[in-house]
């Protein structure tokens, strides 16, 4: 097998479990915040945040896993909001592949994941800018800065990884 080919293949593998801790993370994390309509689960944002650095694909694949986890753990509305990381996960994917620092990938991402939460609970909760624009908006945001540091001590760790290395896409 060539260089190219294990380089797909470790690609491939590295998406599908970081996908699978996506799904999963809604279903083992303990440490949840909920103020509906918002939800904030530790960790959740974390193989979003992992998956940005593997390409825009394995980005896409990841929040949509995360949406799936959501969904079925915390219904429709939380796994709407959750299909959200889809498109923050690819715009700080194609950042980082343009070689965009990730700390200022992840501060660009904030207000657009911000901003695309409540989007998404606006129709389907009785309007309270409050609720809806400090608690949904901010609160994401907050939680989205959170994840995001937990996800940058993990990525020290695994740029000592040799596979991790070879499957970065920001250099």
């Amino acid at each position: 097998m060539n260089s190219v080919n294990t380089i797909d293949t470790k690609r491939l593998t590295m998406t599908a479990l970081l996908t699978a801790l996506a799904i999963l993370v809604p279903f083992i994390v303990v440490f949840k915040v909920i103020i509906p309509p918002f939800s904030a689960t530790l960790g959740s944002h974390v193989p979003m945040f992992l998956s940005m650095f593997v390409g825009p694909w394995a980005a896409v694949a990841v929040g949509l896993g995360s949406a799936l986890g959501f969904f079925l753990t915390l219904g429709p509305l939380i796994g709407a909001r959750a299909f959200m990381h889809v498109f923050v996960a690819l715009a700080g994917a194609a950042m980082i592949q343009k070689g965009v620092p990730y700390k200022k990938a992840f501060l660009i991402t904030a207000p657009i994941h911000g901003l695309l939460e409540v989007l998404v609970v606006l129709p389907f909760v009785p309007f309270d800018a409050y609720k809806i624009f400090v608690v949904t908006g901010v609160g994401t945001m907050l939680h989205h800065g959170v994840d995001a540091i937990i996800a940058y001590a993990l990525l020290k760790v695994l740029s000592k990884s040799r596979s991790f290395s070879q499957l970065r896409t920001d250099g």
